[in-house]
């Protein structure tokens, strides 16, 4: 008998538990990458990045479409995305991890907080343990401002460089992600 009340007691009680759970989330989040030789230097933007992040947990995820990938010159965008990315049979990069080093309660009051995300990153549908270093920065008016710098090695996500224009291209891409989230109803 008491097992039933308690089993009855949890059920009652888990829609509070969810409802108190902190969401976050952006489809205007902005990635970037940038590969520098002495050859040549390639820069791409992204800003139509969907992300959500469970700030209770420190769950995160990230999508991003390969195709909305925007370069200064039009023939490099279709290089990358026909030739390197294969964004018609991958047409989507993905990160699914956690955010360590900030709680919720920090999250209530204005000021900058290193973080760290760790996970798996999935591009050119190759999944690859990932690791770094960004900031949590909340404004005065609560907004939250996620942001992280790293390195992605092409190889390492089985995406091929051609020999005749290996030296064009960086062996790592520097990427930088910036994603303002606002708290979900």
């Amino acid at each position: 008998m008491n097992l039933l009340r308690i089993s009855l007691l949890s059920l009652a009680l888990l829609p509070l538990a969810l409802a108190a759970q902190d969401r976050y989330m952006t489809r205007t989040g902005h990635i970037d990458f940038h590969s520098s030789t002495p050859l040549e230097d390639i820069h791409a933007d992204n800003d139509k990045v969907t992300s959500v992040w469970d700030v209770t947990t420190g769950a995160i995820e990230f999508s991003v479409l390969i195709k909305a990938f925007t370069f200064e010159k039009a023939l490099m965008q279709e290089h990358f995305n026909e030739n390197y990315m294969e964004s018609s049979k991958f047409p989507k990069a993905s990160f699914k991890g956690a955010v360590k080093g900030v709680t919720a309660d920090q999250l209530a009051k204005a000021g900058t907080y290193p973080v760290t995300a760790e996970g798996t990153i999935s591009i050119h549908g190759v999944d690859q343990p990932a690791k770094a270093a960004g900031t949590i920065t909340v404004d005065g008016k609560g907004g939250i401002r996620a942001e992280s710098k790293f390195q992605v090695k092409p190889e390492d996500h089985g995406i091929k460089i051609p020999g005749a224009v290996r030296k064009n291209i960086a062996e790592a891409m520097d990427v930088s992600v910036r994603m303002d989230f606002t708290k979900m109803p």
